[in-house]
């Protein structure tokens, strides 16, 4: 089992920026791949980023790319979120998710651990 706790949601206006984490407890953090995951009102979960197991390789929606960065500190069993540039609709609850492997990064069904998410909420 890993149990993952996200923090560092808030409001934030329109080209503002937040750093999410979050960190995680259980079996062997580092062996994860981690992604982070978003959901609005009345709408899918959608995925936002992911890391491999040792940082090196990142994978970003496209509505994400170049303003979102993904990292983690195995030392720390911490997966961040750096946000900056936000948007309004990048108004959501965020997730992180934990996942043995590396392969269908951005489908939900591929994670096997989510925490509870965070609010975030930009205004405009």
């Amino acid at each position: 089992q890993v149990q993952l706790v996200e923090s560092g949601g808030g409001l934030v206006q329109a080209g503002g920026s937040l750093r999410l984490s979050c960190a995680a407890s259980g079996r062997t953090f580092s062996q994860y791949t981690m992604g982070w995951f978003r959901q609005a009102p009345g709408k899918e979960r959608e995925f936002v980023a992911a890391v491999s197991w040792t940082g090196g390789s990142k994978y970003y929606a496209g509505s994400v790319k170049g303003r979102f960065t993904i990292s983690r500190d195995n030392a720390k069993n911490t997966v961040y979120l750096q946000m900056n540039s936000l948007k309004p609709e990048d108004t959501a609850v965020y997730y992180c998710a934990a996942e043995s492997r590396w392969r269908d990064l951005d489908d939900t069904r591929g994670y096997d651990y989510w925490g509870q998410g965070t609010q975030v909420t930009v205004s405009s």
